[in-house]
């Protein structure tokens, strides 16, 4: 296993209605780059109204073009519903005769969170042990982006990748920690700009095993102390 200097130690380079979901993929779409975001005139006038309702007036110079701006906007941060993904992994399962842990740490995200429609966002810390299959390096952030592309909630976004890979792959554990910081709390209410949300989701030997458990989480404080 090694290690490129970027928080990636490598061996190669749901909670989910699924009916909803389905309706909402665009087929053979795998991943956020290339997307086109288009706007819409059911969201614009929304953007309207909400203008209005604030005590701004929607026409003039400064606003004329911001309903367009947002509806484009939430196309974009909500990218996350029309991945296929079957189109994201795309054949990047390889075969290997290896069964030590495979993590990706400090994966950027950026989502909203579904109560206030605010931003939040951190780092993902994903973590793997083999059984017979590995996926493609650059795979793990895409599966991060396809679930924080979302309304979310920090705590769901963690179980929806630990166990889209864990069905992805069968590997004997896996392991994901969150890092957020949510505007809702930074912006308004409580107003605590350094407070951090951590969540987690263990599966196989990861949740059975402490001694594994504990090493995942070493490299991630280890990770912690040399940003």
């Amino acid at each position: 296993m090694s290690s490129n200097g970027n928080g990636y130690h490598h061996i190669h380079d749901h909670d989910i209605d699924e009916e909803h979901y389905d309706s909402l993929i665009i087929p053979g779409r795998g991943k956020i780059e290339g997307m086109s975001f288009n706007s819409d005139p059911h969201i614009e006038e929304a953007v309207r109204t909400i203008l209005g309702a604030i005590g701004e007036i929607p026409d003039r110079e400064g606003l004329q073009k911001t309903p367009s701006r947002v509806a484009k906007m939430y196309a974009e941060l909500t990218a996350g519903y029309h991945i296929d993904p079957k189109a994201l992994i795309n054949g990047a399962v390889f075969s290997v005769a290896y069964d030590e842990m495979v993590l990706v740490t400090n994966i950027d995200y950026y989502s909203l969170c579904e109560h206030h429609m605010l931003p939040f966002f951190g780092q993902v810390h994903v973590a793997y042990i083999p059984n017979g299959k590995v996926v493609g390096l650059s795979k793990i952030p895409r599966i991060v982006e396809m679930f924080a592309r979302r309304l979310q909630v920090q705590e769901r976004m963690t179980v929806q990748i630990a166990d889209f890979i864990n069905e992805t792959l069968e590997p004997a554990g896996v392991a994901v920690v969150a890092e957020g910081v949510h505007m809702c709390g930074v912006m308004r209410g409580v107003k605590k700009a350094n407070a951090r949300m951590v969540t987690s989701a263990m599966r196989g030997a990861f949740r059975e095993d402490p001694k594994t458990r504990a090493e995942f989480m070493a490299h991630i404080d280890r990770n912690r102390q040399e940003r």
